[in-house]
């Protein structure tokens, strides 16, 4: 039983197939194969098994990625002892966004850890995908900034560390000529029979909606589903829907045709987290990118 064949044992428990498990770990699918038949020699209980399309672990699997996920901690941990030792900040460090928090933070990363003279290179990545699909891609990249409701759940535990950068209200997007405009806050039963120009499901903005939805007992009228907010502003400002809009990690929207008014009597605070592998987080490259992106944050929230 080798440390890497536990590796690929855990990366197929999170990503579910042989394929994937190559993708990410930069192999080939026949190499994961064999390591995984390696392994399977090595013990009585068979660990995978065949779940429709994907090859989905056994509970004797699930055990073993678990106690492999400790093993390969472990291992990071004695890395890390001695990276501590040497005293050494550089080396590249992944990084993975969604595509506001790429817009708000990766200009404003980029340039705080230029102000040091010994700070790690960061290679930046967008990655726009559903809250479920988020914690599969720290398989791929060193820190996962991932987006969260608030009232939704966690992320998983096992083999992951997530810190909450900020705790992000969505706000209410109406054209500035809009009636509604002149409102300091409205409430489901202000917008409950508005259209709206939201996000595809799985997102935040339709989160929300969905939410007032529910307050107000009605379902609301979606005409428009769009993930970009450059383009949800500018559909507002055209007058025939409201919006959603993040306080924070939308500031480059050009505000001058529209109007932002906090909603009130349903939850509408998403959270910002930073996710990524235990391992990963015991390099101290990966720490000083951390706290780069809080110090960035924080500004950002002033």
């Amino acid at each position: 039983m080798e440390l890497h064949q536990l590796q690929i044992l855990r990366e197929l428990g999170a990503l579910g197939s042989v394929t994937a498990v190559a993708e990410a770990l930069n192999v080939t699918p026949s190499a994961v194969s064999q390591h995984l038949s390696a392994l399977q020699r090595g013990v009585r209980t068979p660990l995978t098994r065949r779940d429709g399309r994907r090859l989905a672990l056994t509970p004797a699997g699930e055990v073993l990625a678990a106690a492999g996920t400790e093993a390969i901690d472990a291992m990071a941990a004695a890395r890390s002892a001695l990276d501590e030792f040497e005293s050494e900040p550089t080396g590249v460090v992944t990084v993975s966004g969604f595509h506001s928090a790429g817009q708000a933070l990766f200009g404003s990363l980029v340039r705080e850890l230029s102000e040091s003279d010994a700070a790690p290179t960061v290679q930046l990545t967008d990655e726009d995908v559903a809250q479920s699909d988020f914690p599969a891609l720290t398989a791929r990249y060193d820190l996962v900034l991932a987006h969260r409701m608030e009232h939704s759940e966690p992320w998983p535990k096992a083999g992951i560390r997530s810190l909450t950068l900020v705790s992000e209200p969505l706000d209410v997007a109406v054209a500035a000529s809009h009636p509604l405009a002149a409102r300091d806050s409205l409430t489901p039963d202000d917008v409950v029979e508005q259209p709206w120009v939201t996000s595809r499901i799985g997102y935040s903005p339709d989160d929300v909606l969905r939410a007032v939805s529910a307050v107000a007992g009605r379902a609301l009228e979606i005409r428009h589903r769009i993930n970009d907010y450059g383009a949800v502003s500018a559909v507002v400002a055209a007058g025939d829907v409201l919006g959603m809009l993040p306080r924070y990690t939308s500031r480059s929207v050009d505000d001058r045709d529209i109007v932002r008014l906090p909603l009130l009597g349903v939850s509408t605070h998403r959270l910002i987290d930073v996710l990524a592998r235990p391992e990963n987080l015991r390099r101290r490259s990966v720490r000083i990118v951390v706290e780069a992106l809080e110090r960035v944050m924080a500004r950002l929230k002033e």
